[in-house]
């Protein structure tokens, strides 16, 4: 399958990332909101993390969990970021095929890890409030490391197959991405074969992994609003339901523009090119930089000593 506008590769040496096709010559401009929402999620971060490493009264389960969650949003962001910043501003738009593929595991990695901290985070509030008494004997600490621990090595299971599909594929058609970083779909759909194995793999895992996480979401929290309405008080109800909101609040900054992104790209067939990447690339930047934010903002022990800080240095 070769004319004059194809070459004939099995795995090229490196890919062309184009950024955000369309929109070139305002590549500069993008690049600043993203830097510093970047900043923002690196920022705010590390502060949850040495917050809750020096204050002992959080050296609990939901802050251990949101400890899990804060690395995996630098780890996310961090995936992505230099490159795209240098597509940006420097035009460097080549990637090697190996860094191409390191960088697409990563990002399903940390993203299917974060799910699964959701989840492991909605069984804490789960049994917080359905079962209270029994709160400090079910989460205990190796307990919360074995959730942990087995959070990341379902992302390492799911993610593996990622490079190992892509690498399989021949590409005699074009090296050119149309976005700012490597993903799964992104780099398969330049194959020259039939890729419908990719193509039903990603979906299986986009079912099995976020889906059933969902699923699974759904049911604790029909369970938990159950336990609150069986409070006597209108006062109790709201403030035992008020220690779930930023939860739900980061569950809906991270699956909506993730699954809005995932099946576009697969149905979304009418939408214009810049669209697409612009909500995968909001999707990878938003959740890291507002989840310290949400939490910052609803979690009173986390606000009391971020204001406790602050009282302090400016003294």
């Amino acid at each position: 399958m070769s004319n004059d506008n194809t070459t004939e590769f099995t795995n090229p040496s490196t890919f062309i990332l184009l950024g955000i096709p369309g929109l070139e010559m305002a590549h500069v401009w993008i690049a600043i909101p993203f830097c510093a929402m970047y900043v923002m999620a690196i920022l705010g971060n590390f502060t949850i993390l040495c917050i809750v490493k020096r204050q002992p009264s959080l050296h609990e389960p939901m802050y251990y969990f949101l400890c899990m969650l804060a690395v995996s949003d630098v780890g996310l962001s961090t995936a992505i970021l230099p490159k795209m910043l240098a597509i940006f501003w420097f035009n460097s738009r080549e990637i090697s095929f190996n860094a191409c593929l390191t960088q697409m595991y990563f990002f399903h990695s940390f993203s299917i890890t974060e799910s699964g901290i959701f989840v492991a985070m909605a069984f804490d509030r789960y049994v917080a409030i359905c079962s209270p008494l029994r709160h400090s004997t079910i989460l205990t600490n190796p307990v919360v490391a074995k959730l942990g621990l087995a959070v990341a090595l379902r992302s390492t299971v799911f993610s593996l197959p990622y490079p190992f599909l892509a690498r399989q594929w021949p590409y005699c058609r074009t090296n050119v991405i149309s976005e700012p970083f490597c993903t799964h779909i992104g780099v398969v759909k330049l194959a020259c074969a039939d890729i419908r194995i990719s193509n039903h793999y990603g979906l299986f895992t986009l079912i099995s992994v976020k889906g059933l996480d969902l699923f699974i979401l759904t049911l604790s929290y029909i369970q938990i609003l159950r336990a609150v309405f069986l409070l006597p008080t209108k006062e109790a109800r709201l403030k035992t339901f008020g220690t779930c909101i930023s939860h739900l609040c980061a569950i809906l900054v991270f699956y909506f523009p993730g699954l809005f992104s995932s099946l576009a790209y697969r149905f979304g067939q009418n939408a214009t090119l810049h669209i697409h990447v612009l909500v995968a690339s909001v999707y990878v930047f938003i959740p890291p930089m507002l989840n310290p934010i949400i939490y910052g903002m609803r979690t009173k022990e986390i606000r009391d000593r971020l204001l406790w800080l602050f009282a302090h240095k400016g003294k």
